[in-house]
């Protein structure tokens, strides 16, 4: 393996990590009373003032843009970072973070299917054994028999697993042709500009961010200033990992990257089961470790 893929594995891998923690970051302030548009709208226009300001100090040559790739950092700005992180938000309010990460990393398998059906390109028969088992699994994960489903919380994981897969093949494209961090600062604004118009910034309950609040958990006893985790959330869970991922995809390629992306519904769960006592029972378990081996067994396919 050459130093440029490994190196491409390891920011990956970190990047997955840090997003993991941050599902539970995100549900602590959620309990505040946060809800997703106005976390999604925190969190992107804070990555996007962070990431201008590395974009101004340090590649300033890297900020022009033509209307080809304005086109494109738009459609990832609000079709890929403005949809996968409210969906996302809104996923793990409603439902346990494993269940709705697991149903959002279904995205790699469409990546792998829009290669087939959309590029043409030749796509091994293990792809549709992949997506029975991926399917089998969530079947599993939501326990349909029991009829204790949250429709709105699957509804909008969906939602995020088709944003997330649209997330990974534009910035694919763009990272061909632009500078990964200037290109997440562009979509960044995008999604900044977004979320203003539908949570108009004047209304903002900006007063909430002098408080604290409980980290919920086996972590209850102990409390945060809701800044300190906004920060968090801000910059080790968005302009780190999302700059890693971006900046990863010209080394090792979109599916790869989608492979290793995959450690976050692992991470996630267990991060989720340590801090907020969240856990999934042994058939849940079972349509987990399906789902997971039916996207892996899908990348290995393309």
């Amino acid at each position: 393996m050459g130093r440029s893929a490994a190196l491409g594995y390891t920011m990956v891998a970190v990047a997955a990590t840090l997003f993991a923690v941050n599902a539970s970051v995100a549900k602590v302030i959620e309990h505040t009373g946060f809800d997703a548009q106005r976390l999604t709208e925190v969190r992107s226009t804070g990555a996007f003032a962070g990431l201008a300001l590395i974009v101004l100090a340090t590649r300033r040559d890297a900020i022009a843009i033509t209307r080809r790739q304005l086109a494109l950092v738009a459609a990832l700005g609000i079709g890929g970072l403005a949809l996968v992180q409210w969906s996302y938000f809104f996923a793990i309010h409603r439902l346990p973070i494993g269940e709705a990460l697991l149903i959002q990393f279904v995205a790699p398998l469409l990546v792998a299917l829009w290669a087939r059906f959309a590029f043409h390109e030749p796509v091994r028969r293990r792809v549709w054994v992949a997506l029975m088992l991926s399917l089998s699994g969530l079947v599993l994960i939501v326990e349909l028999w029991r009829g204790k489903l949250d429709g709105a919380g699957i509804a909008v994981a969906g939602i995020a697993c088709l944003s997330f897969a649209f997330y990974i093949l534009v910035a694919e494209r763009g990272a061909r042709g632009r500078d990964p961090i200037s290109l997440l600062a562009w979509g960044f604004l995008f999604a900044a500009l977004f979320w203003a118009v539908v949570e108009p910034w004047w209304s903002f309950p900006g007063h909430v961010f002098g408080g604290s609040t409980s980290l919920l958990g086996h972590l209850s006893s102990l409390h945060a200033p809701l800044w300190l985790l906004a920060a968090w959330m801000i910059v080790l869970g968005s302009i780190v990992p999302f700059a890693l991922v971006v900046a990863a995809l010209p080394r090792i390629g979109a599916t790869r990257t989608a492979i290793v992306s995959m450690l976050e519904p692992v991470v996630a769960i267990l991060v989720a089961w340590a801090w907020l006592g969240e856990s999934l029972d042994g058939v849940q378990l079972t349509g987990a470790a399906l789902t997971l081996v039916g996207i892996g067994l899908a990348q290995t396919a393309r």
